[in-house]
């Protein structure tokens, strides 16, 4: 007889299978025909995805998946896989560890049927992403409960669905991000991905964003609030790291339109180097994992931006990924539920 009664599911975006065409068109496909990424009509979300996106994305985006790929694969999945393995370790008889991406492998529907073959007490669902969002942490709990809701037997479930503000993951990366000194830069830009604009607005549709003063503080009714969570995290980042606020700044990239969050981080930097901020430090509290938009999106493409636009030094804070101090904090994260 077993003595582990709970499982931990870890959730993850997701990555293709490998930087070819036809593994990236596969992994858009299904990305991109989410209902809570894409929130218009069923009809024109078919249209636009498949027959226009998709066909023309693809080929472009596989050029990107080339310059990320190591030897190791795709970081996102293999620090990913890492990082499962760490926690098992670390949660010893406690609980088992299963790891799943929303998008492409390993699947959610192969780990919960290993997690339904172990026929667990308990199973505690952690997406990967610090800040709630519809399209993000939403997409991944209703994936795993559209599932679970077939079986016979379904288990207590626990799904914790942001940890933006849990002291383990603010210090974890308050301590990343000191590690490259921001003291030492002239400017430090906390870059989050961005979402349209709607998705904000269905999250307190009496109050608009136009007006909401999340930039300041975190209002009572923005709890789930995706930008109000982000600039609530920059906040506690700021403090742990002693920035004053002239010294930093908030924006959000990978923008489809221009009707999305703002301000943007590709204009930002343009703005902050003709500004003559030469050395600029950019961190992106969103991603736990380096990704297509951490190590390519502002590691490259933005940098290679600012030094256009008169920058001299433009350094990306490297991820969470399967660092201790993060493993450690997943724990934190976990503990009132083990």
């Amino acid at each position: 007889m077993k003595n582990k009664t709970t499982a931990v599911l870890l959730i993850n975006l997701g990555t293709p299978d490998e930087p070819k065409v036809n593994a990236v068109r596969r992994y858009l496909s299904e990305f991109l025909n989410d209902r809570r990424v894409i929130d218009i009509p069923l009809v024109l979300q078919k249209i636009l995805v498949n027959l226009i996106i998709v066909p023309f994305r693809a080929p472009k985006s596989t050029k990107l998946y080339e310059r990320l790929w190591t030897e190791k694969g795709s970081p996102l999945l293999y620090y990913s896989i890492s990082v499962e393995k760490e926690l098992q370790a670390r949660l010893a008889s406690k609980a088992d560890v299963y790891l799943a991406m929303r998008y492409g492998n390993p699947s959610i529907g192969k780990a919960l049927s290993a997690i339904k073959n172990g026929n667990y007490d308990r199973l505690v669902i952690l997406p990967l992403f610090p800040q709630y969002a519809s399209s993000t942490n939403g997409t991944a709990i209703q994936a795993v409960i559209d599932q679970i809701r077939t079986w016979n037997t379904i288990p207590e479930i626990n799904a914790i669905n942001q940890f933006y503000d849990h002291p383990a993951f603010l210090d974890a990366f308050a301590d990343r991000i000191q590690s490259y000194q921001p003291s030492e830069y002239d400017h430090v830009i906390f870059s989050y991905h961005g979402l349209p604009n709607r998705h904000l607005e269905k999250n307190h549709p009496n109050e608009s964003i136009q007006t909401c003063n999340c930039e300041n503080s975190l209002p009572e009714f923005g709890k789930f609030c995706y930008k109000a969570a982000c600039y609530q995290t920059t906040r506690e980042l700021a403090k742990r790291l002693n920035l004053p606020k002239e010294k930093y700044s908030v924006s959000f990239q990978s923008r489809l339109s221009n009707n999305w969050m703002t301000p943007f981080t590709d204009r930002n930097l343009m703005k902050r180097a003709k500004q003559g901020n030469k050395n600029i430090l950019v961190t992106a509290p969103a991603f736990v994992s380096d990704c297509l938009e951490t190590t390519v999106e502002i590691g490259w493409e933005y940098k290679e931006l600012f030094e256009r636009n008169g920058g001299e030094k433009l350094q990306m804070v490297e991820s969470l990924n399967d660092s201790p101090r993060w493993i450690e904090a997943i724990e934190e994260i976990l503990k009132p539920y083990l």
